[in-house]
């Protein structure tokens, strides 16, 4: 079992950064393939990407494909989401998720998710 906490959110003029963290707990994080999801007021959860075991995959949805990058510190037990370019419609509750082994895309793939953090893109 693993417990997750995501921080770093907030608000951010169109065009900046920002970048959030997924703290995880327990031993075994190295084991678990990690997701980032968004959820925008009235909408479903949206995958954003996700990122292999050891770091060395990492695969995007189109909407956030170049601007947005995943890595992971299996030493700290740490995901990373960094966003660059941000745009108002990249306002949402931003989710990290974790799963073993094996990446996904499907929110219901995913076992583990933090509580969320609120990110703001103002126009």
């Amino acid at each position: 079992q693993v417990q997750l906490v995501e921080s770093g959110g907030g608000l951010v003029q169109a065009g900046g950064s920002l970048r959030l963290s997924c703290a995880a707990s327990g031993r075994t994080f190295s084991s678990y393939a990690m997701g980032w999801f968004r959820r925008a007021p009235g909408q479903e959860h949206e995958f954003i990407g996700a990122i292999k075991l050891n770091g060395a995959s990492t695969y995007y949805a189109d909407s956030v494909k170049g601007r947005f990058t995943i890595s992971r510190d299996n030493a700290k037990n740490t995901a990373y989401l960094q966003m660059d370019s941000l745009k108002p419609e990249d306002t949402a509750v931003y989710y990290c998720a974790a799963r073993l082994y094996s990446s996904a895309f499907r929110p219901n793939d995913y076992l583990y998710w933090g509580q969320g953090t609120q990110v703001t893109v103002s126009s």
